[in-house]
């Protein structure tokens, strides 16, 4: 077994790393005091600047080498060793080189420099000072300044790289010089088969990150039919030439500052395996292809991104294309309305001057930083179509890079068509015909030809995948769409890098009975009133105060007492208004003050709103600036943030570990907003989503999609517009020639009371429609078109007057069109009823299980029309009993068991009846409802043995009944066919 063991695996990497250009160091030069191989750093000094050896008394051992050596060591603790290497040291009015960068191509001097650099890599380095016989298995040094450890486990031997890593955080001193903060770029725990890393040891409190390539979109590494499935760190990843470029780009050592004390800690930082992987296949793509390419990459929220971008856009300064740098000009575009202050920072320690870089804030700034000739640009999402608009210098002949941060936030016609217009230097010609003008503008919205777009996003919506992602042939011989790169929420959790936020899901179900206050029963829209019955209850004053003690009580019980994430836990409540978002404000307040906690809570909103008749900010009801919150939050006794649509999307707080909702979520809203939960923290351990507006079945299909690497299963049909054209055409609201007289006068820049009366005979014509559902189908048609064609106009190689000319005339003339008349036949109810009880009850807490595939979603919907729903009459006492019935009057032995009934079983039962699908594929609905509820009758007798108390409710209960067979037949009909 000797050739299986551990001391085999170190013998083999050194090997299969001296292959790869390494040296191999001898163990006795290592000098433990000073932390660093005496015998190749003197060798390195004496190849590259011979009259430095004499000079620092490298030769012997003297008090000249001691003094330098401990100028050198306190040089690297004070400013670590990538920067030392980076910069050299200075001492005693000499200046030493202690690394020579990768040269540029066809530069020999540089080239003969580099070479000189010695990449060391040795065995059982006894690190100690006080316990000489403690040896490191490997440490690599470059120019005899270590830069790695290693601690090497064997699966063979059953022991793996979490023994390597509690071997670091039980048995090396990060007080020794080794192993000190900054000392080393990084601590690897190795075996055959993972790699994990840690650029900071704090004994226990040491956090270990994965540095895998990932397996099947999940954690871990593929197998490997040339040698061990981690060999790719050290014969790649590690190679010299790739060592040099993290050196140089990658590994830094940042400082952040408090702002409210004034301290500054330093942060040292180094990437994960998926972080260099895209960044190094995204500047090899440029290389080769040059400007003018798009690339989509999907990495899950939390998983980096900030420090992706920043390595990305500072090595975009200087990669080359045919043999000149690729873009004049990268322009960085962020949907945090305050910018990632992190990512500027660590940009900024990249770049060799700072004023490379410059914020676009306001109106004219990116103008003038192009013009002076700022490589680096940063902006907002919510600034950059402005800031584009006043750009009039003409930029055809330069190149530039976008990257876009959270790339569906900034996809829209009006940005597309400002980045095209403004950066491409299409400029008005003051002798161009109304022709010439439609066709620059359908120029201004393609997607430019001197630009790359690098879009990363964590859910990529289908706009997205087809505007950015990578073609490729679907099963029916059309077009799909995937992304560049991706590394999948899978991943992100199996490797514990984010934590699982449905692995604790407790939905809360609300019990509640109204009661009729008149003595008449008028009829009301029953589906309005139900809708306004529910809004009415969960807004109530005392069902809000319910909802709140239940928070506090089970954030004091389970999250505050059980000392989450080492006692440090905060708690968020997402509510559906600014309104709600204030009462729960005061609710938690009192239920605060009840138990009499510490603990108080902090409100999130815009703008200023009227309560109780006063008006009031999130900075009066705080008692500190808005500014302030984020900050707030981290520091006792500030534990619970209540938000209405502020800090569900782009908030990165670790302490964040339990989450409220009330508020219905859906689609890539509902992932934004649970994945504030799962940024990771040492002392984070789980999540828990406590919600009492959606349930887990919604949840699980809004974050289905963005598991694995999301796909788009085919391109948006074009000829979808000619078919919406023709529609609108046909209602016979406006004719080619009005369209064509607007579109002329629009673009001559005539004023309003030249264009309104164009528009105003269009609208007249629309209130003229004998049908109010025509004026329901013309409007929705017209939003189709225009959400359509502001799409396809950018992807789309060919462009279309007619469609541009529509387009103008239809964007002016939807705004005008009033709505249809439609009378609320639920208005009036909520006078009508009052609540006569409530109570809330936590179901109990389930891990929502995504499915192991890619997700796909549908291209962009191009469906034009729209329709009424008949109102459904009812009477008051009808409406009521029914609400109550539905809502929880009954009470049953088994909930979970009876809901896994209703939800699952019966519907599958059903669907299963011969002659109920015989129904379906007849395409007969009224047929297959009475299949339907015969197919249920049998099924509930079928049910008695199993579970009495629901049979018995089918048959006693007529309301039960009825909405039983309404909802399984709703369920099932189309889908058994």
């Amino acid at each position: 077994m000797k050739r299986l063991n551990e001391e085999s695996l170190e013998a083999l990497i050194v090997d299969q790393m001296r292959e790869e250009g390494w040296i191999e160091g001898a163990a006795e030069d290592y000098v433990a005091s000073y932390a660093l191989d005496i015998g190749h750093f003197a060798a390195f000094i004496k190849a590259t600047q011979p009259p430095l050896v004499e000079s620092l008394g490298l030769t012997t051992d003297t008090p000249t080498r001691h003094k330098f050596l401990a100028r050198l060591q306190g040089e690297i603790t004070r400013r670590g060793i990538v920067y030392v290497l980076r910069n050299g040291i200075d001492h005693l009015g000499l200046h030493i080189d202690l690394y020579y960068p990768t040269p540029v191509e066809g530069n020999a001097k540089a080239s003969e420099l580099f070479g000189a650099n010695r990449f060391v890599i040795t065995r059982q380095v006894h690190h100690s000072v006080s316990n000489t016989g403690d040896a490191v298995d490997l440490v690599a040094f470059v120019n005899g300044l270590p830069v790695f450890t290693f601690e090497l486990k064997n699966n063979i031997t059953n022991q793996t790289a979490d023994d390597a890593v509690q071997q670091y955080q039980r048995d090396r001193d990060p007080r020794e010089p080794l192993f000190a903060f900054g000392r080393a770029v990084a601590h690897f725990a190795l075996d055959d088969q993972r790699a994990r890393f840690c650029t900071e040891l704090k004994g226990a409190a040491s956090w270990f990150l994965p540095f895998d390539q990932g397996y099947d979109d999940g954690a871990g590494n593929p197998p490997n039919p040339d040698g061990l499935m981690t060999d790719y760190l050290w014969r790649r990843v590690l190679a010299p030439r790739s060592l040099a470029g993290i050196i140089e780009n990658y590994a830094q050592v940042v400082i952040e500052k408090n702002p409210k004390t004034g301290k500054k800690t330093s942060k040292a930082i180094f990437p994960r395996y998926h972080q260099l992987d895209v960044v190094r296949r995204l500047l090899a793509d440029v290389k080769a292809n040059g400007a003018g390419r798009r690339y989509l990459i999907q990495h899950s929220a939390g998983s980096g991104k900030s420090n992706s971008i920043a390595w990305l856009t500072h090595q975009l300064t200087e990669v080359t294309h045919d043999g000149r740098i690729a873009f004049d000009s990268i322009v960085v575009v962020t949907d945090r309305i305050i910018l990632d202050n992190q990512l500027t920072q660590t940009i900024k320690s990249f770049l060799q001057v700072g004023s490379t870089l410059e914020h676009a804030d306001r109106a004219g700034d990116l103008r003038r930083a192009i013009t002076a000739g700022k490589k680096i640009i940063v902006t907002t999402v919510q600034k950059f179509p402005y800031i584009l608009d006043d750009i009039g210098a003409d930029h055809r002949d330069r190149t530039f890079a976008i990257v876009i941060d959270e790339a569906h936030s900034s996809q829209g016609s009006k940005t597309s068509a400002a980045v095209s217009r403004v950066l491409g230097g299409v400029e008005p010609d003051e002798e161009e015909t109304a022709e010439d003008q439609i066709n620059r503008i359908i120029e201004g919205k393609k997607l430019l030809s001197n630009a790359s777009y690098f879009a990363f996003t964590a859910t990529p919506k289908n706009k997205t995948l087809e505007m950015f992602g990578d073609p490729f042939p679907n099963a029916d011989g059309g077009t799909a769409f995937k992304p560049f790169h991706s590394y999948t929420m899978k991943q992100a959790i199996q490797e514990g890098f984010i934590v699982d936020v449905l692995s604790n899901y407790t939905p809360v179900d609300s019990y509640y009975k109204l009661m009729k206050t008149v003595e008449d029963d008028p009829e009301f829209d029953a589906k309005r009133a139900s809708k306004k019955l529910r809004a009415y209850v969960e807004g109530n004053e005392h069902a809000i105060g319910k909802k709140a003690a239940i928070m506090v009580e089970h954030f004091l019980a389970q999250v505050v007492a059980k000392r989450k994430i080492a006692g440090q836990a905060r708690a968020m409540v997402v509510t559906s208004s600014v309104a709600r978002c204030i009462e729960y404000l005061h609710a938690i307040r009192a239920a605060l003050a009840a138990r009499k906690s510490p603990y108080q809570v902090v409100v999130a909103f815009s703008g200023e709103h009227e309560y109780k008749g006063m008006m009031v900010t999130e900075a009066s009801l705080n008692g500190f600036p808005s500014k302030a919150i984020a900050d707030q939050v981290k520091t006792d006794p500030y534990r619970i943030l209540v938000v209405a649509n502020k800090f569900q999307t782009g908030y990165d707080e670790p302490l964040l570990h339990t989450m409220y909702v009330d508020k219905t979520l859906s689609g890539v809203l509902a992932v934004q907003t649970l994945s504030r939960l799962n940024r990771a923290h040492p002392a984070k351990h789980d999540t828990f989503v406590l919600d009492f507006a959606n349930d887990a079945e919604a949840i699980q299909h809004a974050f289905k999609p963005y598991f694995r690497t999301t796909l788009l299963a085919e391109e948006t049909d074009a000829n979808k517009l000619h078919d919406l054209v023709n529609d609108l055409d046909a209602f016979a609201i406006y004719n080619p020639a009005q369209v064509d007289q607007f579109v002329t006068r629009y673009l001559a820049g005539e004023s309003r009371d030249k264009l309104d009366p164009l528009l105003d005979v269009s609208v007249a014509e629309y209130i003229e429609l004998p049908d109010e559902d025509d004026q329901v189908m013309f409007k929705g048609t017209a939003k189709a078109f225009l959400r359509t064609y502001n799409f396809l106009s950018s992807v789309l190689p060919y462009g279309s007057g007619e469609w541009e000319k529509r387009s103008i005339f239809l964007d002016h003339l939807v705004p005008k069109l009033p709505a249809p008349r439609e009378e609320d036949l639920a208005a009036g109810i909520l006078e009508s009823i009052d609540l006569e009880s409530y109570r809330a009850e936590k179901l109990n807490a389930m891990q929502i299980v995504l499915d192991d595939e890619d997700g796909t979603l549908d291209p962009v919907p191009a469906a034009g029309g729209a329709h009424r729903a008949d109102p459904d009459l009812d009477s008051l006492s009808e409406i009521v009993r029914s609400f109550n019935d539905h809502f929880g009057n009954i009470q049953w032995n088994d909930a979970d068991r009876v809901e896994r009934f209703i939800t699952e079983e019966i519907p599958r039962l059903v669907s299963e009846d011969e002659a109920y699908r015989n129904a379906q594929a007849n395409d007969d609905p009224a047929n297959a409802r009475v299949e339907s509820d015969r197919a249920l009758s049998q099924v509930m007798l079928r049910l008695i043995s199993d579970d009495t108390q629901l049979f018995k409710e089918f048959q006693d209960n007529g309301s039960f009944k009825q909405w039983l067979a309404e909802a399984v037949f709703n369920a099932t009909y189309r889908k058994g066919v």
